[in-house]
């Protein structure tokens, strides 16, 4: 049973454990700054990662490469995009160094040989900012894609690295299932967990396991002894833990083309159960069109270009749309949209895209805003959530929590410190305490407006942890 299911009522829990795409972290982290498109048939398309928040001292030099490849490829002729098989969003989680950008190269590589559909994007291209490459790590979540004979997959690469664990929120929520990378040296390890907990958190109900690194490993009792645990491990998150498909191989067997048995034909075998085990999800079509903000660009010449995934509806080029969140709402026209260096004449519900703007400056985009239909939402600073505090058990808390509590609220691609109290008429509110493992209902106030309505989920998280996850149920004001 899922640890969200356990605790909280029937309809909260149905909620929280329903496919959302909603709650996205800074949530995001993560985005994909997909390919989004916007770059030369030319460049690697795993070189346009995200750019979610690091460290101030980095920042500069990655936006700065960034801006520079992104400028490169938007300015180059685009072809049309294919909508020729089902499109779907998934991606590599797991511990930092078990090998999911590896993985995630040796996907694009046995693909590629195997159909000549897509491009190999190598190690190197997907790890793409100095500070990555330096540190040996993924920071932010970087996005590439290949197909199958089944379907054309846009594949989200998370950080695994505890520092940078906000950024897999925002990965982990554009997804529609995830292969869970493990390795065979190490079994289950703390992000392995957390990213399991994020996962569900999210929405994500499906994911296929991919036990790497097993030619490091002579003992084939210690890989039982992984894919037993592991399969535990999924069952306590609320997963199949019976059912899972789990693969066990070596992407870098892959990438190097030795060893077919656990290199190529495991990535193979990888990607089979990948297309049958992980469901298409319903796209919400006809609801109005509304994409967060992950990544801005300005393009010399061209205008400002804004990426993200389409959370809902559909929107057609040369259409009136509407930014807003964080202090700052206008209106503009799309003028041009491209989903992996491919133009589209419409975006749609699942897609990860690069929406062209006319007559806006990049100052006047923000990650963490939305682009909707005008008029659809509002964006809102006080709301009522019905909120799951999780216990220590489950990675939250070790101690309660009174009125005025200030963590950050994570939803789509933005995060922002929200203060909660007790309704008004609470008994005693200011000496209340919420304990982890709680169901409460709470009223919370933002230090910045941001989009938000009844049913939008989201995350809580402090000092680094997640500590409670939640449902809007009525706006204020």
């Amino acid at each position: 049973m899922s640890l969200l299911r356990s605790h909280a009522p029937k309809s909260i829990a149905r909620s929280l454990a329903a496919s959302s795409r909603s709650v996205s972290a800074s949530t995001a982290a993560a985005t994909p700054t997909v390919a989004r498109g916007f770059q030369s048939q030319a460049t690697p398309v795993g070189r346009l990662a995200s750019r979610a928040r690091i460290p101030a001292a980095p920042l500069a030099p990655r936006v700065a490469i960034a801006s520079r490849l992104q400028a490169r490829g938007y300015a180059a002729e685009a072809g049309k995009f294919n909508r020729d098989k089902p499109h779907m969003n998934i991606g590599t989680i797991g511990h930092v160094d078990h090998g999911k950008t590896t993985l995630t190269a040796a996907i694009t590589k046995v693909l590629h040989e195997a159909s000549g559909s897509g491009k190999f994007i190598d190690y190197a291209s997907i790890d793409k900012a100095p500070e990555e490459r330096a540190r040996g790590i993924t920071i932010s979540t970087a996005h590439v894609e290949y197909e199958t004979g089944n379907r054309h997959y846009a594949h989200v690469d998370c950080p695994g690295h505890a520092d940078y664990i906000r950024n897999m929120i925002t990965g982990a929520a554009q997804m529609d299932g995830a292969i869970i990378v493990v390795s065979a040296t190490d079994g289950q390890m703390p992000q392995t967990r957390e990213h399991l907990l994020l996962a569900k958190q999210v929405g994500i109900k499906k994911l296929v396991v991919f036990i790497n690194k097993v030619d490091q490993v002579d003992d084939p009792e210690m890989l039982e002894l992984v894919e037993m645990e592991m399969r535990d491990l999924l069952s306590t998150y609320g997963f199949n833990g019976e059912e899972t498909p789990i693969v066990s191989g070596s992407a870098l067997a892959a990438l190097e083309g030795r060893n077919p048995e656990i290199g190529a034909q495991a990535i193979t075998k990888l990607m089979e159960e990948t297309d049958r085990w992980l469901d298409m999800p319903p796209r919400d079509l006809d609801k109005p069109f509304l994409m967060p903000v992950e990544d801005v660009f300005s393009i010399p010449g061209r205008g400002t270009v804004v990426t993200g995934r389409v959370e809902r509806g559909t929107i057609q080029k040369g259409a009136e749309i509407e930014i807003l969140g964080l202090g700052n709402t206008f209106k503009t026209t799309l003028t041009g949209i491209e989903m992996f260096h491919k133009q589209l004449d419409q975006g749609m519900a699942g897609d990860n895209m690069g929406a062209l703007l006319r007559g806006v400056k990049r100052e006047q985009v923000k990650r963490g805003q939305v682009m909707v239909i005008p008029g659809s939402i509002k964006p809102v600073k006080k709301f009522r959530a019905q909120i799951y505090v999780l216990k220590k058990e489950e990675g939250g808390r070790y101690t309660p929590f009174m009125d005025n509590y200030r963590p950050q609220l994570f939803i789509r691609t933005s995060d922002v410190t929200v203060a909660l109290h007790h309704p008004p008429g609470t008994e005693d509110a200011s000496e209340k305490m919420v304990m982890p493992g709680d169901n409460v209902e709470l009223d919370g106030e933002l230090v910045h407006d941001i989009a938000l309505e009844e049913g939008s989920r989201f995350t809580l998280r402090e000092g680094g942890k997640t500590v409670g996850t939640g449902i809007v149920t009525m706006i204020h004001g």
